[in-house]
């Protein structure tokens, strides 16, 4: 095979639309966190939990129907589904800037969770068949894992500047903006790739399985057990259907292969202890450090810098030592930036927090592009739409362990605080926080050697 990564001007263009995609779905997410107290005194939220399903509203709906629409793709075409996906993703931005009222917003944010399901498994679907497996793929994937963390990051940032300067209406009509941007792009230079697949949609399966995945994740968001005890008996009917449907959602023969299985638990490894940092971060800069939102989110500038040079650097080196050790060492950095930091004083500290940060985000980003490239590897044409549902599931599901950290800081923080000022206390609870998030992210980097072996590797540099 040759090494050759040059992607042409086409594959350039063609590159630069689909991950502008997964840019802007992954900013969707987090540049309307920063703006939420503004936007809770202008449309006059009635609670801090009510306030809170902006955000939910949003995730929900992704999480529960990229199965479906992975499929979907894979029947009716993926460039006219990706494509439908952008248009409804504009639209409902331009609805959530004009909202005027707290419901209002909510269902927007809701059709943008709906739009950004069908935009996430048909971008990748479309990447994997635009740049065949190689050296071109591995890079593409690279840059795609890059932007896809650093929307999150400068989502964060730009939703400071944008909300101090400006309003927080005009982080949607940016939104909206890029939407329009990705769907230029997709006319003039994205092609059909379709898979072939005749066969008709699984709706038995797409129904267990997006309620069972919205009922996991909003358990998760909400701390309802009764609503995770659901989800596991509808996931597992799920699996059930799915063993006897003849052209099923998601092929159980996919799910057991070692690639796919695996890639997907370390990709929740690494999503999940990284988000759930993350989260734990900006809570120090506000509530320990005393930072306004435009200073937190300026805050996370390492952890996106860092996001970016790692994936340009990815694909050079899944090229060089294989996607498993990419993979392994990719855990290794993200535990040690993350359990780093417990040196995170009371005071100061800005060195720690951006070297720990951008630690925690280059290790994380090696760990994306390595855990998409193996689910998405050795795979037939007609299974890369589901495939691709499949990879970016971590993205969301990962909530498990922004909740588990959560709680976990919450925990600590309530056994020091009889013997402690509220700063200290927290900041023990932070603490704690870290040095489990980076255990789970270094078993994660122990594990990968062992579970996938060198399959992934074949599949990358044969």
């Amino acid at each position: 095979m040759t090494n050759d990564t040059s992607l042409g001007a086409r594959g350039r263009l063609i590159l630069i639309t689909l991950c502008g995609a997964t840019f802007m779905t992954g900013l969707d997410y987090s540049i309307i966190t920063v703006a939420l107290p503004a936007i809770g005194r202008d449309l006059g939220f009635a609670t801090a939990s009510g306030l809170q399903w902006v955000v939910t509203a949003c995730l929900l709906p992704t999480a529960a129907l990229m199965p479906l629409f992975g499929r979907a793709s894979d029947v009716v075409g993926r460039r006219r589904l990706f494509m439908a996906g952008v248009v409804a993703f504009m639209a409902f931005s331009l609805m959530a800037a004009l909202a005027a009222l707290p419901g209002v917003l909510v269902t927007a944010r809701a059709g943008q969770g709906v739009a950004a399901a069908m935009i996430g498994p048909t971008a990748l679907a479309l990447m994997t068949s635009a740049f065949p497996e190689g050296p071109r793929r591995v890079r593409a994937m690279g840059v795609n894992g890059a932007l896809l963390s650093l929307g999150f990051v400068i989502g964060t940032i730009g939703g400071g500047l944008i909300t101090s300067g400006l309003n927080w209406r005009w982080t949607m009509l940016i939104l909206m903006a890029i939407g329009a941007l990705v769907l230029l792009g997709a006319v003039s230079v994205v092609r059909e790739s379709e898979s072939g697949s005749l066969a008709r949609l699984d709706v038995p399966g797409a129904v267990l399985a997006s309620a069972g995945l919205f009922a996991l994740v909003y358990g998760i968001s909400a701390g309802s057990w009764l609503s995770v005890g659901a989800s596991v008996v509808l996931l597992g009917l799920f699996l059930v259907a799915e063993g006897r449907h003849v052209a099923p959602l998601v092929p159980l023969g996919l799910l057991r292969r070692t690639t796919v299985k695996w890639g997907m638990t370390l990709g929740l490894v690494t999503f999940g202890m990284c988000g759930g940092a993350t989260l734990l971060l900006s809570i120090h800069m506000q509530d320990v450090l005393g930072y306004s939102a435009l200073q937190t989110g300026l805050g996370f500038l390492g952890e996106g810098v860092a996001a970016l040079a790692a994936g340009a650097f990815a694909a050079r080196l899944m090229s060089t030592i294989g996607t498993v050790r990419v993979l392994t060492a990719g855990l290794a950095v993200q535990a040690v930036g993350t359990a780093a930091m417990v040196f995170l004083p009371v005071s100061g500290g800005i060195g720690v927090l951006l070297a720990t940060s951008a630690a925690m985000g280059f290790g994380h980003v090696l760990a994306v592009v390595a855990t998409i490239t193996t689910i998405t590897s050795g795979l037939s044409d007609d299974d890369q739409g589901v495939a691709g549902s499949l990879a970016q599931m971590p993205t969301f599901v990962g909530a498990i362990g922004v909740a588990a950290l959560t709680a976990v800081a919450a925990a600590r923080s309530a056994a020091l605080a009889p013997e402690a000022t509220a700063s200290m206390a927290t900041l023990g609870g932070l603490h704690a926080a870290f040095l489990v998030a980076g255990a789970v992210a270094l078993l994660g980097a122990l594990a990968a050697p062992l579970v996938l072996a060198r399959p992934a590797d074949r599949l990358v540099t044969a």
